[in-house]
């Protein structure tokens, strides 16, 4: 794998969470809303790598639990920052393969 498949892998999962993380916070900004279908978010890994995300209604009419809104938002964070770390890490190669190019 090369180090921009890598790097655009991390970028698809960063931006992945943060539509998850957009998700969650519509559910928290529609707590209080009659008749709201929670949104929900799955991920999936493509075959040729990264992540795509689909959020859509709840299917079963599931109303939103603040408890769940706050785990779904830490998962978020965790996600992005893995990725993110992941992503910092790939730069950071390019970076060496140019320091020793140069020399």
């Amino acid at each position: 794998m090369s180090i921009s498949a890598i790097t655009s892998n991390a970028l698809s999962g960063m931006q992945a969470h943060s539509r998850s993380l957009a998700a969650t916070a519509n559910n928290v900004a529609n707590v209080s809303t009659p008749g709201y279908a929670r949104l929900e978010t799955s991920f999936s890994s493509s075959a040729s790598g990264g992540v795509s995300d689909s959020i859509s209604p709840s299917s079963d009419g599931v109303s939103v639990d603040l408890a769940s809104e706050m785990l779904d938002s830490i998962n978020a964070e965790i996600g992005f920052n893995a990725n993110a770390l992941v992503f910092e890490t790939g730069a950071d190669m390019w970076n060496m393969l140019l320091t020793i190019k140069r020399d």
